[in-house]
């Protein structure tokens, strides 16, 4: 999975294979014709509120490539500079990075080709030391 360059309609379409569900039944459910949904599939970008019914009807959730896009290619702003610019939100606050294995696979792969110091990760990524550390241990191949 190329998470840096997401090409939505592709991967929908990836699905749809894998789940073998009628042509006829994703036009009924997406409100559209048969092209219409075609036509998606060579999308590489999608309004939010069809994202949204692609994740209902295939019971995948898509926006997860993009949390890990922003995990791995956008990571969080320095403390300090969020602090100086302390304005209270109104959106919902997330405690916790989403890591999944692939996420965590990509980041040990880092380490062990050498394209990445284990403190090269820690400070791009902002992933603490001690879960990097409990990763390599967890995961050791």
């Amino acid at each position: 999975m190329n998470f840096k360059d997401i090409h939505i309609g592709q991967i929908i379409k990836t699905r749809v294979d894998e789940t073998d569900i009628d042509s006829e039944r994703i036009s009924k459910f997406m409100k559209c014709t048969e092209d219409e949904v075609a036509e998606m599939y060579t999308q590489s970008n999608l309004p939010t509120d069809i994202v949204l019914k692609w994740s209902k009807l295939l019971e995948y959730d898509f926006f997860r490539i993009y949390s890990h896009h922003l995990i791995l290619f956008s990571p969080q702003r320095e403390a300090i500079y969020s602090v100086k610019n302390s304005n209270v939100s109104e959106l919902p606050k997330f405690r916790k990075n989403i890591y999944t294995k692939e996420i965590i696979d990509f980041l040990l792969d880092l380490i062990k080709t050498g394209e990445k110091t284990k403190s090269e990760v820690i400070k791009d990524y902002r992933i603490p030391k001690t879960t990097l550390y409990k990763w390599i241990e967890k995961y050791k191949k």
